[in-house]
């Protein structure tokens, strides 16, 4: 099996639109999908109701394009050979094909000026050396090619469990570093707040009273 049943749902289902069940409540966008039960897209609040212990992905949005997170959608998928893109900070990859813009003369954008790396199924112009622009391509060339895969083989594993190391390290060095100075500051923090906030005044010892004098005896 080179793929998933749930992955041609997936890339059907219609996303974004007002639930039915929260009309009136904020954060009512059907961006989530589950892949458990492979039904149309719900919200926020129809995840803790109807979907808390179950499989589900969040869609989100780019230029109103659906597109997912690869940390995300990688624990599931092979994605191998799909163009990703930074948007926001985050890596993400698009869901389906995209319409391209066209020139003058009726070709796309992509033909007209001899870029190099394109998408197999669509011709669409790819930033780096993939070999398709989304999820929904990936599935066509599986169809017409079957020399690619959707399920996740040992080695492409054994490479993320490598990756996660690495990546594990380096959190893990930078969540040292950043304790020692957050300790560091929590130390030193009620200290200068002390000496900031305390005004100087002379020490009691050097306000004491002379004794009391006492006079002579008198004479017999």
């Amino acid at each position: 099996m080179k793929v998933p049943p749930w992955i041609e749902s997936l890339l059907s289902t219609a996303f974004f639109t007002i639930c039915p069940r929260h009309r009136d409540t904020p954060r009512n966008e059907c961006n989530m999908y589950c892949l458990d039960c492979l039904n149309d897209a719900f919200c926020f609040y129809c995840r803790s109701s109807r979907h808390k212990d179950h499989l589900v992905i969040q869609i989100r949005r780019s230029s109103y394009h659906d597109v997912v997170r690869v940390a995300e959608i990688q624990k599931i998928l092979d994605i191998s050979g799909v163009q990703t893109y930074v948007i926001n900070s985050a890596r993400v990859l698009f869901l389906n094909e995209r319409p391209q813009p066209k020139t003058s003369g009726g070709s796309s954008t992509s033909s007209s000026k001899g870029v190099s790396h394109l998408c197999e199924i669509c011709s669409r112009s790819l930033l780096d050396p993939f070999r398709f622009c989304s999820l929904g391509c990936k599935l066509v060339g599986i169809r017409k090619k079957g020399d690619t895969s959707f399920v996740i083989s040992n080695k492409n594993n054994e490479e993320e469990v490598m990756i996660e190391r690495r990546e594990g390290i380096t959190a893990t060095r930078l969540a040292s570093k950043e304790e020692i100075e957050e300790e560091e500051l929590r130390e030193g923090s009620p200290q200068e707040m002390y000496r900031a906030s305390t005004p100087t005044t002379a020490h009691s010892n050097s306000r004491r009273r002379k004794g009391i004098p006492h006079r002579a005896p008198f004479g017999s």
